[in-house]
């Protein structure tokens, strides 16, 4: 935990030091102290993260009830205590200053939390769920994820999922301050990120090349010597399967037309289904891709394969949702595993 809490004020840090220098020299030194009961007035926080919300003072005012001199006299103590600005008049509109920029994410995150603190607290002990918060990197396949955590809600205790997709080192980052419980992958924990974590492979599977029934019908033959040429929709360089496609082309001496790179991996099944190229997709999900899309499945190989992981913070693992998740990856969706 202390480990984490490091991270987050190094990141803070990192931050503060691009904003005005009195603001610096004060928050720096209060945070190498650790006197955070003393360095933040946190309802002064609140109206200046509701006025920044709403975008005024007199929709802030509507919104918690209180006067305009009691919002707009709190905040500037707020503003006094460190020297700052965190809003500029501009004409009739109240605009965030570089400072208020910079403090409004915090604002965020931390009353984000204390919203969350609160439904948890007033729960009643019968009905209190199981947190369990997932980070998806953007590169696995939507349907890939679903599969995945699906035996979740079938668990007798009461969970409450909340799954947020973003890239991986980010995602990681949230998952050293235990803002994550898991982080689900095409890849393992990467070894230069100076990171607490674990990874667990999930399963493998080869890909699947999927086209409309018109270019099915054209490039079905022969496969993978009709791929030469062939127009190609394929993952983007960030992928890991990105660069064992490209090898096996290689090996195969096809060059395929490639005309779509995508990081995300529905929106690549989108313009497959629109006839804009071939596209591929793990054989796992294979007959589910050619259902949802209504395409035709044009061949298959095992030598180029895709790797799904799940990464968490704890070696031995103990949260019911992680259980679930590998347990059921291993027992339905990658029985070779």
């Amino acid at each position: 935990m202390k480990r984490g809490c490091d991270l987050l004020i190094l990141r803070f840090k990192s931050n503060i030091k691009r904003s005005q220098p009195r603001f610096t020299r004060q928050l720096l030194q209060m945070i190498g102290t650790g006197d955070f009961n003393n360095m933040l007035n946190y309802r002064q926080l609140h109206y200046f993260w509701v006025v920044a919300k709403t975008g005024s003072i007199v929709r802030a005012c509507e919104q918690l009830n209180l006067t305009p001199q009691t919002i707009s006299g709190q905040i500037s103590l707020l503003e006094q205590t460190y020297g700052i600005e965190l809003f500029r008049r501009v004409g009739r509109q109240l605009e965030l200053t570089e400072a208020g920029r910079q403090t409004l994410p915090y604002a965020e995150q931390m009353f984000q939390l204390g919203g969350e603190l609160e439904l948890m607290l007033r729960a009643q002990p019968n009905e209190q769920q199981i947190l369990f918060r997932v980070g998806v990197a953007d590169v696995v396949p939507k349907s890939i994820v679903y599969r995945l955590i699906a035996p979740t809600m079938e668990l007798s205790e009461p969970l409450r999922i909340t799954c947020r997709e973003d890239k991986l080192e980010r995602l990681l980052a949230d998952l050293a301050i235990q803002r994550l419980d898991l982080v689900i992958s095409d890849s393992p924990m990467p070894s230069h990120l100076d990171i607490k974590g674990y990874s667990q492979k999930l399963g493998e599977c080869g890909i699947s090349f999927f086209a409309t029934a018109e270019l099915a019908a054209q490039y079905g033959q022969d496969f993978p010597r009709s791929l030469h040429g062939a127009p190609l929709l394929i993952p983007g360089p960030e992928t890991v399967v990105r660069s064992r496609l490209q090898r096996w082309f290689a090996e195969q001496q096809i060059q395929p037309r490639i005309v779509g790179e995508f990081d995300d991996s529905a929106l690549m099944q989108a313009f497959g289904q629109s006839g804009s190229g071939i596209f591929i997709g793990p054989s796992v999900i294979a007959d589910e891709v050619i259902r949802q899309y209504g395409v035709e499945l044009i061949g298959q190989t095992d030598a180029v394969t895709e790797s799904f992981y799940a990464i968490s913070v704890e070696r031995k693992v103990k949260h019911p949702g992680i259980v679930a998740i590998t347990e059921g990856a291993r027992r339905q969706l990658f029985t070779e595993i």
